[in-house]
């Protein structure tokens, strides 16, 4: 599996701590929309798309399993928030 996409959408307001959102295509056939990036406590990271419950907490509807494919997400979108961003 290989992201063969990422597209940013910075987001320009400073009062808040998501910093943007990203859309990846994998393997040039398969579409993720709505990834946040959140600058937390330590750093950024990335957060899935995700639908409120009725109980009101959030589900993610999309997410890796493994922590490899994880990182390999987060490496692929933050570098290119960093490159959107001219960091």
């Amino acid at each position: 599996m290989k992201i063969t996409s990422v597209n940013i959408k910075v987001n320009d307001k400073d009062d808040t701590r998501m910093k943007g959102i990203a859309s990846i295509l994998i393997d040039d056939c398969f579409a993720i929309h709505d990834i946040r990036i959140i600058e937390g406590d330590k750093g950024l990271f990335t957060a899935m798309p995700s639908r409120k419950t009725a109980t009101g907490g959030y589900r993610d509807i999309a997410h890796p399993i493994t922590t490899e494919c994880r990182k390999m997400f987060d490496d692929e979108i933050i570098s290119a928030y960093k490159k959107e961003i001219g960091e």
